[in-house]
């Protein structure tokens, strides 16, 4: 397993070296703050809450083509959710390129036509 010097943004292998897990805590992180964010002003609060029972409503049950996401972006709406974007540094950008070109190495053993590329 490819250790990274700094977890909460990394790539790694999964653990059946199949496949790259990119891991971003920031984003989950931000996604909270934002979600709870005007949790103390009683409407703002009810508009997140019934956003997030219609969500779950979506979730118990059998979905239409487009539903989750519909779903989903209530949600961000009324949470004023940003996009699930992270700024990356020069020096972290270079590490996670180092870390994937590790986990592709590993990877591309499974993957004729990148042996012969």
């Amino acid at each position: 397993m490819i250790t990274s010097k700094k977890p909460p943004l990394s790539f790694e292998l999964a653990a059946d070296h199949l496949r790259s897990v990119l891991r971003v805590d920031q984003i989950r992180t931000d996604t909270l703050v934002q979600l709870v964010q005007h949790w103390g002003e009683p409407q703002s609060r009810d508009d997140v809450i019934a956003a997030l029972d219609e969500l779950a409503a979506v979730m118990q049950g059998p979905r239409r083509e487009g539903e989750l996401d519909a779903a989903l972006e209530q949600v961000e709406d009324v949470a004023g959710m940003d996009s699930p974007q992270v700024e990356v540094s020069i020096q972290d950008t270079h590490r996670l390129h180092a870390e994937l070109t590790r986990v592709d190495t590993v990877l591309s053993r499974f993957n004729p036509e990148r042996r012969t590329a």
